[in-house]
């Protein structure tokens, strides 16, 4: 284990230093310094996910054109930098540059305005700041009982930098208006492109430069809505330790002492409720190699997460830091491979499991192989649009290495270790060999219902803090509250927990010992809840459109879900488990 600690020590030390190489690259200028100003990206304002070349709209280019070699991190995130034509030295100031005349075909223009019609948008980085600029504009005219489109392109772009002693600090694009191409008619265009530079003073240090991206994330208004939010989750945390105490006081507590004291045990006291299962309470369940299989990878999807949010919290991730959350997400899931191995072989050979090693292949393929198969539908869609989102094969081959040399031995290194430990399973009472009969239950006490009620209460906890991440993984919103997720994770595992408890407790006292599969579905089930929250985000809250857009967020979004669902599961299924081990402990089991 010591081993596996310094990879996460290591890995930690190697995503600060790329997220500070990313964001804080330090470079000083004299006047007349070139700056590096690379294009990355063009796109469609409401599909934030399908991101093209830069150049693969007719835009000028530089000669020669350069290519800049991208990180693990900026492929991810489907960054492709290349030269920009703009030169934008050091303090040199330029009125009404021209870039290049060109002579638009019929097909280009076509092309434009296409974009123009679906609000794309372009993005560069100047000395590593981001900055946006939409191609065009339409212009809606209304003539007698028609309405006229005219299709105008941006062809002037002001940039306003500024500077403080040596340091670039911020940079700005203006669109000059008074200078427009008009693409109305289908027909071939002259246009001249051209742009401007204006030098401007700030007192504001180098360090400082990268606040103006987190403020519109810390608006008064918005720590208003996390507030209650965070109040919200306080208030069912309450509600339910109120539901538990009053359990143990009216109902279990009674039981105990009445077990507990020996004068008044009569041998022909009739039990009733909970107390008749002390005999199938803890009979292992069916699928015992999937379910700790299941709880495998959900304990390692929770440690990834636990990791992900401290990052966040030192402040590892910054905005616009070109991949290195993704970068952070692969290595942490991969390294967090030996927690599953050892769980999942662990508590296999404590329900008497003997094919440990399908256990840990089962374990290994879980979660991956779901989430490889989307991916590898996804990436051939991305792949047939022409997107930069589609990973290149080298890439994929990489992230195929990593795995297999990385997270293969890790897995089974924590296997070894969890079946050479060769734990008991600790269980208070005799198992009998006869399973006891179930009685017929109400419907409300069936699977779906208590599945629907357990699920609605964790997901109104993070239903508000959940659309800002989706605003933030399929928008533009910037997300830097991390202090405020780590609070709301926290919330939503003990809410789980205890709904996980209370219902476990409501079937016991049904007379159902089938708790097991139960406890962990009721602790995943708010992750279905969060699915059915992505077809309203998609329909009525964001404009996404297209069969790409919507095969990579339902797509995308399944797999999240589904890893929310193992990870929730198993914090359900572990908090159940020990509840039934307390109670069952507590009484005098013949």
């Amino acid at each position: 284990m010591a081993g596996f600690l310094e990879i996460i020590v290591v890995s930690v030390i190697l995503l600060s230093v790329s997220s500070t190489k990313s964001n804080a690259s330090e470079h000083r200028y004299q006047k007349g310094d070139s700056v590096p100003l690379y294009a990355n990206k063009v796109s469609p304002f409401h599909n934030p996910s399908e991101t093209y070349a830069y150049y693969s709209l007719p835009f000028c280019r530089p000669d020669p054109l350069i290519e800049k070699k991208g990180t693990l991190g900026e492929v991810l995130n489907g960054d492709r930098l290349v030269s920009a034509p703009y030169k934008l030295d050091f303090l040199i100031e330029r009125e009404y540059q021209v870039l290049c005349r060109k002579n638009l075909t019929r097909e280009e223009a076509t092309q434009f305005r296409t974009a123009i019609s679906q609000d794309y948008f372009w993005e560069m980085y100047y000395d590593d700041l981001p900055l946006w600029g939409f191609i065009g504009e339409v212009y809606h005219a209304r003539k007698a009982n028609t309405e006229e489109h005219k299709y105008f392109m941006y062809t002037n772009i002001i940039f306003e930098i500024f500077y403080c002693e040596d340091y670039v600090i911020e940079i700005k694009a203006r669109i000059d208006t008074s200078r427009l191409a008009e693409l109305t008619k289908d027909r071939e265009v002259d246009v001249e492109f051209s742009f401007t530079a204006v030098w401007k003073e700030i007192n504001v240090s180098f360090e400082k430069r990268m606040n103006k991206y987190m403020q519109s994330a810390r608006l008064k208004r918005h720590y208003r809505v996390h507030q209650f939010s965070i109040a919200n989750a306080l208030v069912a945390v309450f509600l339910l330790i109120g539901c538990l105490v009053k359990i143990y006081v009216r109902v279990l507590r009674k039981d105990f002492y009445k077990y507990i004291d020996e004068e008044q045990l009569d041998d022909n006291l009739e039990e009733t409720g909970w107390k008749v299962l002390h005999g199938d309470v803890f009979r292992y369940p069916k699928h015992k190699s999937l379910l700790a299989a299941a709880i495998g990878s959900g304990t390692q999807l929770f440690v990834m997460v636990v990791g992900i949010l401290m990052f966040g919290f030192i402040g590892v991730f910054h905005p616009y830091d070109r991949g290195v959350l993704k970068v952070a997400l692969v290595m942490m899931y991969v390294i967090t491979y030996g927690i599953s191995g050892f769980t999942a072989v662990s508590f296999y050979r404590q329900l008497e499991g003997i094919h440990w090693m399908r256990n840990l292949l089962l374990t290994g393929c879980l979660f991956c192989g779901p989430f490889a198969l989307t991916f590898c539908f996804i990436n051939a869609v991305a792949a047939t649009y022409g997107t930069t989102t589609a990973l290149p094969l080298g890439t994929i081959v990489m992230i195929f290495l990593i795995w297999m040399l990385l997270a293969c031995p890790l897995l089974l290194f924590g296997a070894k270790s969890g079946k050479a430990i060769n734990l008991e399973f600790q269980a208070p009472c005799h198992t009998t060999k006869c399973p006891r009969e179930i009685p017929a239950l109400r419907w409300y006490r069936g699977v779906l219902p208590q599945v629907a009620f357990a699920g609605s209460l964790p997901f109104n906890v993070i239903y508000i803090e959940l659309s800002y991440i989706f605003a933030t993984i399929w928008g533009h919103r910037v997300y830097t509250l991390y202090g405020t997720l780590c609070i709301v994770f926290i919330l939503t595992i003990i809410i789980t927990a205890l709904v996980s408890i209370i219902m476990t407790y409501i079937q016991l006292a049904a007379e159902d010992h089938r708790w097991w599969w139960r406890s962990f579905v009721c602790g995943g089930s708010s992750a279905l809840y969060v699915y059915g929250y992505c077809f309203y985000y998609y329909f009525q809250t964001s404009d996404m459109r297209g069969f790409m857009q919507t095969s990579f967020f339902f797509g995308y979004m399944a797999c999240i879900s589904y890893g929310l669902f193992l990870m929730l599961g198993s914090v359900g299924f572990c908090a159940s488990l020990f509840f039934v081990r307390y109670i069952y402990g507590s009484i005098k089991c013949e």
